[in-house]
């Protein structure tokens, strides 16, 4: 089974994507770690990065593409975190999919509205050593200070409230209209995201359950 798993920033996507995998035994797909590492070596695309910009849609679904053949996976029990964006995106990743045979089975709109977003945002914190994402309210570090490696944690620039509400800006604009493209397709089914992590998945565990398995 292929899923889609998408929502506003600070909605917990990445965290639920993650206890997806596990669970369900699918690759993880997450565009921007991609793009990221992709970055420290390719300057064009640092820059784009850095400032926000969206990498053209064919080549973000190269490298999509890239990373799944290195590790052998096939098209096949994928969830794609975050992407895609954009209804450009939404289309070319269904017809890329198509064309090997597999199709999205589900996606799911983690919902939360942009004052808690921007609340869980502005908890959130980055070990500058080894990089893993913590957040103060709804994934706390054992040492406010200190990620588990040791690594001092820092609040990343784009983690500040105005930059947060232009990014959420961002999303109403480019992300949302996808959402009608998908009910159209039968596959969407909305998530109340300002639950507790564990309700959260629970929830997402008997969705996929009941229209999937």
């Amino acid at each position: 089974m292929n899923i889609i798993i998408i929502g506003p920033q600070g909605s917990g996507k990445g965290t639920q994507a993650e206890l997806i995998a596990e669970h369900y035994d699918l690759l993880h797909i997450e565009s921007g770690e991609i793009l990221r590492d992709l970055a420290k070596s390719n300057k064009r695309i640092d820059k784009m990065v850095d400032s926000g910009a969206i990498v053209p849609d064919k080549e973000t679904l190269k490298y999509i593409s890239n990373y799944i053949n290195e590790r052998k996976w096939g098209y096949d029990n994928i969830i794609f975190d975050g992407y895609p964006r954009k209804r450009s995106q939404y289309k070319l990743l269904t017809s890329w999919l198509e064309k090997k045979g597999m199709q999205i089975d589900l996606v799911i709109y983690l919902e939360i509205d942009d004052k808690e977003a921007v609340r869980r945002l502005s908890a959130r914190r980055v070990c500058e050593k080894c990089g893993e994402v913590y957040n103060l309210i709804t994934k706390p570090p054992k040492n406010k200070l200190k990620c588990r490696c040791g690594g001092k944690l820092i609040q990343r620039d784009d983690d500040e409230p105005r930059i947060i509400q232009k990014r959420l800006g961002t999303f109403h604009k480019r992300t949302e209209p996808i959402l009608k493209l998908i009910k159209k397709d039968g596959t969407l089914f909305k998530v109340d995201g300002e639950r507790p992590i564990e309700v959260i998945f629970d929830e997402i565990v008997s969705v996929v359950d009941k229209h999937v398995k």
